[in-house]
């Protein structure tokens, strides 16, 4: 399995406002680059605040990417994955549509009915007594057949990642923009490292837009 963790950041490493709204902080450029990334992948993984904040649908958009991934013998779009502890995951929520297989992850704090709920619009996958095991979750992915995983954020769920070892690379659109703000949302939230902090190798830097992508591989893997 190959995980990559694809964010878009504000120039002082935000990635929304305090308030969570979803800021445009890249541009067309990168959309594109995002779009293509998204058709080399076989899941598109996000937590669950995501899916609070911004209700993506989390498909490939231009239709010569689709075209390219059933050519290949594979579904239109990617799998989607929701990283949801509690069962919050709105039963109307975009990426719960029946445009891709959807596999929504919870834990054992995870009411049965909102289990019961959600297996009636996805694929669930409960791992986990508090929080959604990521290492169990994952390796049932895999199982799944699914190698090629883009993880689409939010920082919890990515400092939760690099936490348990699981990110491969990381690629960080830094857009010309300043949100601050000490509430706002960071690329990696979480309860932070204070010893064995995660090492990254850079392996690309290149201007993009307005912006700059950042391309880094974790140094112990």
């Amino acid at each position: 399995m190959h995980v990559v963790v694809n964010a878009a950041m504000s120039a002082d490493g935000k990635l929304s406002s305090r308030r969570r709204e979803q800021i445009a902080i890249s541009g067309d450029e990168d959309f594109a680059r995002m779009d293509r990334l998204r058709a080399d992948s076989d899941a598109v993984v996000v937590g669950v605040g995501t899916v609070l904040a911004d209700d993506p649908h989390l498909t490939v958009k231009e239709e010569s990417l689709i075209a390219d991934r059933r050519d290949r013998g594979e579904p239109a779009h990617p799998a989607r994955v929701v990283v949801d502890s509690t069962g919050r995951t709105p039963l109307d929520a975009a990426v719960l549509d029946d445009a891709a297989t959807t596999y929504v992850c919870t834990s054992e704090r995870a009411t049965i009915d909102d289990r019961m709920d959600l297996s009636n619009r996805a694929e669930l996958i409960t791992a986990g007594d508090d929080r959604v095991d990521l290492l169990r979750t994952f390796a049932t992915l895999q199982g799944q057949g699914l190698d090629r995983i883009m993880v689409e954020g939010g920082g919890e769920l990515i400092f939760s990642l690099f936490e348990v070892g699981l990110v491969d690379e990381l690629r960080v659109f830094v857009g010309p923009k300043v949100i601050g703000g000490r509430d706002a949302p960071t690329l990696a939230d979480g309860e932070g490292f204070v010893a064995e902090f995660p090492t990254l190798e850079l392996e690309g830097l290149e201007r993009v837009g307005e912006g700059a992508l950042l391309t880094w591989r974790t140094a112990e893997r």
